[in-house]
């Protein structure tokens, strides 16, 4: 257990599997109490129930981010079972790698729907119950691609994630004397099915060897989160990187 994460409520959009699911897992045994949300609810039921056989609390809750009235739905289901939201992850996020060449403007848009204005739903749903009690921390997954751009194939990725970070930090300039916390985790290749979004097959078989040589676990993300968590009121973790040892960029 640890006192400053134990008995917070901690919200984490696209729970269901890879960083979500460590993230709640790992944060389950510090003693917070997690709200799942995600859009594959029977997975998020057996995260739950996992969570609650070991001694835990979860909360899983159907959301599918892109929709702004079910990301309300989620953080109104926190405060109505638990009165409150200390700590809100928006970890839910695609990657579909491709070309610019190839105008697969459908993934695009999906990438800009899920990774910006999933965000900015996250960010709006919980912003009004942490004004209110002037206390707070809002946690964005970014990624390096946020950081250094990878192309041909990640510049619209790249786009979005630089999108979250720009996001954080004006987030944490508006709010800091609100005593809201900003944190970006800006994670390399870590194991999850982000890299299963990939539909051009060259650009999959490329993300896949990279991941099959590089790829840490998930878990090593939950513990960087926690760290940012568990820190005292008046110390705000405000950008974390973290990549495995033998990744070059």
């Amino acid at each position: 257990m640890s006192k400053n994460i134990e008995r917070k409520v901690v919200v984490i959009t696209g729970a269901s599997s890879g960083l979500g699911e460590s993230t709640a897992r790992h944060l389950a045994t510090r003693g917070a109490t997690m709200v799942l949300g995600a859009r594959r609810k029977d997975r998020l039921d057996l995260i739950a129930k996992d969570i609650r056989a070991n001694g835990g609390d979860a909360l899983a809750v159907e959301v599918d981010a892109t929709k702004r009235t079910q990301v309300e739905n989620l953080a109104k289901a926190a405060i109505d079972t638990y009165g409150k939201i200390d700590v809100w992850v928006n970890n839910a996020g695609i990657m579909p790698i491709a070309p610019l060449a190839q105008l697969r403007v459908d993934e695009w848009d999906r990438m800009i729907d899920l990774n910006i204005k999933g965000v900015l739903y996250g960010i709006a749903a919980t912003l009004p119950y942490m004004l209110k009690e002037n206390d707070g921390h809002i946690i964005n997954i970014a990624s390096i691609f946020g950081i250094k751009v990878f192309a041909p194939g990640g510049t619209v990725y790249c786009a979005t994630k630089a999108a979250v970070r720009s996001l954080t930090e004006g987030l944490r300039m508006e709010f800091h004397a609100n005593k809201i916390r900003t944190t970006i985790i800006s994670p390399g290749a870590v194991n999850s099915e982000l890299k299963e979004s990939t539909s051009d097959e060259a650009s999959s078989k490329a993300v896949d060897q990279l991941y099959k040589a590089w790829a840490i676990p998930a878990d090593s993300i939950a513990r960087a989160i926690a760290y940012a968590i568990e820190q005292p009121s008046d110390v705000d973790i405000n950008e974390i990187v973290v990549r495995p040892t033998v990744q070059d960029f």
